[in-house]
C-alpha cells in the first residue's frame, strides 16, 4: 500500500511562492495519477492539478498559469510550484494517488498553506 507524505506548507504573503512536494512510498512510474486537492474552510475539496505517469497535465480553473505540478520519478516526489499566491489559496492541501498499483485513491495527511494580504 503506497503512503504519501507531503510538506512544504506554510504562512507567505499575497503574490508569493511555495512549493509543496509529496512523497510516495513506492515509484510514482507505477502509479497512474498523482494529483493535488485543496480544501478551504467551508469549502468543498477541489481539484488544484494532475498529473499522469504519462506526463499529461491538468490543472483546475482558480490555479492555471499560477500553479505548476511536476513530478520526479528518480526521487518518488510529486511537487507542486505555487506562484503569485492570493488569500483566496489559502488552505489544506491534500496529495492523492491513484491507479495502477494503487486500486483505490490514497490521500496525504494534508498539509497547511496560508497566504495573508
Amino acid at each position: 500500500q503506497v503512503q504519501l507524505v507531503e510538506s512544504g506548507g506554510g504562512l507567505v504573503q499575497a503574490g508569493g511562492s511555495l512549493r509543496l512536494s509529496c512523497a510516495a512510498s513506492e515509484s510514482i512510474f507505477n502509479i497512474n495519477v498523482m494529483s493535488w486537492y485543496r480544501q478551504a474552510p467551508g469549502k468543498q475539496r477541489e481539484l488544484v492539478a494532475m498529473i499522469t505517469s504519462g506526463g499529461s497535465t491538468t490543472y483546475g480553473d482558480s490555479v492555471k498559469g499560477r500553479f505548476t505540478i511536476s513530478r520526479d520519478t528518480a526521487k518518488n516526489t510529486v511537487a507542486l510550484q505555487m506562484n503569485s499566491l492570493k488569500p483566496e489559496d489559502t488552505a489544506v492541501y491534500y496529495c492523492n494517488a491513484l491507479g495502477g498499483i494503487v486500486i483505490a485513491p490514497t490521500w496525504g495527511q494534508g498539509t497547511q498553506v496560508t497566504v495573508s494580504s
